[in-house]
């Protein structure tokens, strides 16, 4: 046998594979769906988000902004989706801040707090319009400790960055991972 034969016999096997490959590809992302390396599944093409309301006892006043853009980037970033300012989109997210508090988690000598906690809980209700039962409202929490010897205004801008990203992961698996 000579190199050659077995040189053709390789760029064969490699064509075979490579059009295996492609025809994997058309068939995933044509059905039912299109599945992205984040394994969401979208099955439609547009969203519309609504600015998450605070209504929380304790309002810290750009928290409305920040969890709004954090889900919204969250999602448009992993999904491919166009965003669009009507109801007729294919998805429909909305809802509001309904926790915003801070409280102690941990107490040193039984008197002085040792650690606090701050706590950003969503209420969000999201529409699948190309497929309702994907549908969901449900309530969101997520949190972030600090100790005591910190003021919550020198720490808060952090903590709601981290908690906004916890959060924005979370209702983003649960619209669109089904975890």
């Amino acid at each position: 046998m000579n190199f050659n034969y077995f040189a053709q016999l390789l760029i064969n096997l490699m064509q075979r594979f490579f059009l295996f490959l492609v025809s994997l590809t058309v068939v995933l992302t044509s059905g039912c769906g299109i599945y992205s390396f984040t394994g969401a599944s979208i099955d439609g093409k547009t969203i519309y988000f609504h600015t998450f309301d605070n209504k929380a006892r304790n309002v810290m006043p750009s928290l409305s902004a920040t969890m709004t853009e954090k889900i919204r980037n969250r999602i448009l970033s992993q999904t491919g989706l166009s965003q669009v300012n009507n109801e007729t989109a294919d998805y429909d997210l909305s809802g509001y801040i309904s926790a915003y508090d801070v409280t102690v988690t941990g107490v040193q000598n039984t008197q002085t707090a040792s650690q606090n906690r701050l706590t950003i809980t969503l209420q969000v209700e999201f529409k699948n319009r190309k497929n309702p039962k994907s549908s969901f409202t449900q309530s969101f929490s997520r949190f972030a400790d600090f100790s005591a010897t910190q003021s919550l205004q020198t720490v808060e801008n952090a903590l709601i960055e981290d908690i906004g990203t916890q959060l924005a992961d979370d209702i983003f698996n649960k619209a669109f991972v089904n975890w």
